[in-house]
Formats: structure tokens, C-alpha cells, sequence
């Protein structure tokens, strides 16, 4: 087994930060955590706990919804890809995922213009639900939250891989996105709940585990090719590297693989995406810090085969701007909203493998 393998996942306590005699210690486990796991927990994060159970509760509510509810909010209708996607309606690896999910972002306008590249149409306003108008509120407050969070944290992972604290912040998108997401128990046994990916929505996850703890399905691949699970913490997120973030670090910091298995009981999960700037170039993605990245200073991690094989438009340089892969990701994962708005493009991105 390679010497920087893990065999369970690390907890990073954000409180030392507060006291001297700790941070140093923090720093130096999330900098083994990044670079050799690229899957943590964070615990003593600051999100008010009101704040989480206000949308666990919700979450129940808004799967209960009528078939002809959900409808009113479907994602095929948005050209942000923003909304709710039924169970199987979304494909990981080439197969269907056994979950339904509702899909919203910072709550922004539409700007894109005729002439403009064809990925700034994922900016834009979110779908909600007529029947539940508590939901907007509650969506938008831990968003908001998140959104400090991951800003917070960030600079935290610029500290402990020995830059600035404000590095990473130009590379940030003005839109992030967060998942509900649904996994109805299965009738025939572990299953694909979602399959062996990366993250591909940009700089980190930060995900809420939103069932009782003895409901498990995460799971990561480590180097050796093992699939490690990763349990609900009760007050904790856990968090992962993005793709975007893997570019950048120049492979030092690499996206981990990881899947869920579908079970006998339901679960829940709210995954929330930091986004990466859209017209982010791969020339400035790799550029920007290659010196740094490059110095003795750093070793990446290497990964299993399975790692290596996952589809990664930006790492294998297909595209040249984070946007494009962007579009292209959504509309390989939802085709029906490829078809329907982005016919232009929607063979080219469907036949590129």
C-alpha cells in the first residue's frame, strides 16, 4: 500500500484556528488532508445549527411533493439547469443514478446576450416551488452561509499550502450551486445511488449528510484502489477537492474519486458547490501557480486507476475555459435540457468522450 494511502477520513477541527498554540497544528493536518486524501470532515465550522435543521426538516416536505408539484419546478425547463430532476433522470459513468434531486444556486439574473459565450447562460435565476414558499428562505440563509464558509476555508487551505490567504479568491464564480438530494431506498440490495466521479462543479464540496448516522452510502477511493466510507458525522460537513481546484494546484491537490451506494433505507444529502469563475482559462488555471506548485516544497499524491480513468474535460485539456466544461458536463448529465437549449452544441458535447 502506497505510503500516503488512507484508510479513514480525517477530522479538521476549524476551532484551533482561534488560539496560537493550535493553528499551527490545524494547518498542518489540513495540508496532509488535501494533499494526500482530498476527502476531510470539518467540525466547529460555525454554521449555526438552526440554520441545517431548518433544511433537513425541509427536505422530507419537498420530496413529498405530487408528481404534477414537482413538475412545476422541473429542471428541464431551465436553461440554468436549476430545478428538480426525477430518479434516474441524471447519469454518472454511463448509467442512471438512483436518486431524484432539486438543484438551486445563488439566486442571481439571467445576463447572457446573443453573441456572448454560450456557457454564461448557466448563470441565472433559480425555479421555486409555488405550494412551499418557506422553502426560498430557508435555500437562500444556508447558501449564504455556505458561502462564507467555503470563503473562510479557502483561506484556511491557502495558509496551510504556504500562500497568501486572499490566492485562491479570484478564481471564484459569482453563482455556487447546492443539491437536495433524495436516494430512495433500494429494493435490490447496494446499488448505484450515484457513480464513481469527480467533482465537477469547481473548487470544493462541502456536503451535508442529512440521515441518521447509521445510514451510510459514501463512499471514497483511496490510492490503492479501496473504497473507503465515509459516515455521517452528526455536526460536521464533509468536504472535497473539486476538479477546478485539482487544475490549479497544478495535480498536487487532486480531486478524489468517490460514488454512493444506494441501500435498503432512503437517505438524504445536500452537497454544496463553490464555484469556479466560468471564463477561467485553462492557460491561467495552470499557470497562475505553477511555480509554487512545482518547488520541492510539494509531492502529489498519485491515484488509483479508477481515479485516473474518470472523465475530466479541463484536467485533459478538451476545452479551453471552465465554462465550457461546465455546459458540457450539464448536458451530457441532462440531455433532455441539452436538446431543448443548447441544440447548437448538444451533439458535440454528447460524442466527445
Amino acid at each position: 500500500m502506497p505510503p500516503s494511502d488512507f484508510t479513514s477520513i480525517p477530522i479538521i477541527d476549524l476551532s484551533k484556528a482561534q488560539n496560537g498554540n493550535t493553528r499551527e497544528e490545524l494547518l498542518e493536518d489540513l495540508r496532509h488532508a488535501i494533499i494526500n486524501v482530498g476527502f476531510l470532515y470539518i467540525s466547529n465550522h460555525s454554521v449555526p445549527s438552526a440554520v441545517t435543521k431548518s433544511l433537513v426538516d425541509a427536505l422530507p416536505v419537498l420530496f413529498g411533493f405530487s408528481e404534477h408539484e414537482k413538475e412545476e419546478v422541473a429542471l428541464g425547463k431551465s436553461p440554468h439547469f436549476l430545478g428538480y430532476s426525477a430518479t434516474g433522470a441524471e447519469m454518472t459513468a454511463g448509467h442512471a443514478d438512483l436518486r431524484e434531486q432539486f438543484e438551486f444556486a445563488t439566486e442571481l439574473e439571467s445576463g447572457w446576450r446573443e453573441g456572448q459565450p454560450l456557457f454564461e447562460k448557466l448563470r441565472g435565476p433559480n425555479q421555486w416551488p409555488s405550494t412551499y414558499p418557506a422553502l426560498r428562505p430557508i435555500v437562500q440563509t444556508y447558501i449564504s452561509e455556505l458561502t462564507q464558509l467555503s470563503e473562510k476555508f479557502l483561506a484556511f487551505a491557502a495558509e496551510a499550502l504556504s500562500l497568501p490567504l486572499e490566492t485562491f479568491t479570484p478564481f471564484i464564480s459569482d453563482q455556487h450551486r447546492l443539491k437536495l438530494v433524495h436516494y430512495p431506498a433500494s429494493q435490490c440490495g447496494a446499488t448505484q445511488g450515484v457513480g464513481p466521479h469527480k467533482d465537477s462543479s469547481g473548487w470544493w464540496t462541502f456536503l451535508l449528510q442529512a440521515s441518521p448516522p447509521h445510514i451510510k452510502g459514501l463512499q471514497a477511493l483511496n490510492k490503492h484502489g479501496d473504497w473507503i466510507d465515509v459516515p455521517n458525522i452528526p455536526g460536521t460537513f464533509v468536504v472535497n477537492i473539486g476538479q477546478g481546484f485539482e487544475v490549479v494546484t497544478n495535480g498536487v491537490c487532486k480531486a478524489t474519486t468517490h460514488r454512493v451506494l444506494s441501500g435498503a433505507d432512503e437517505r438524504y444529502s445536500v452537497p454544496f458547490f463553490q464555484g469556479m469563475r466560468r471564463d477561467l482559462t485553462k492557460e491561467i488555471a495552470v499557470g497562475t501557480l505553477k511555480e509554487h506548485f512545482g518547488s520541492a516544497a510539494f509531492v502529489g499524491s498519485h491515484e488509483s486507476d479508477v481515479g485516473r480513468d474518470i472523465d475530466s474535460a479541463f484536467l485533459k485539456g478538451k476545452y479551453d475555459t471552465w465554462g465550457d466544461t461546465q455546459l458540457r458536463t450539464k448536458i451530457r448529465s441532462h440531455q433532455d435540457v441539452g436538446k431543448r437549449f443548447y441544440g447548437e452544441v448538444f451533439e458535440k458535447y454528447v460524442s466527445d468522450a
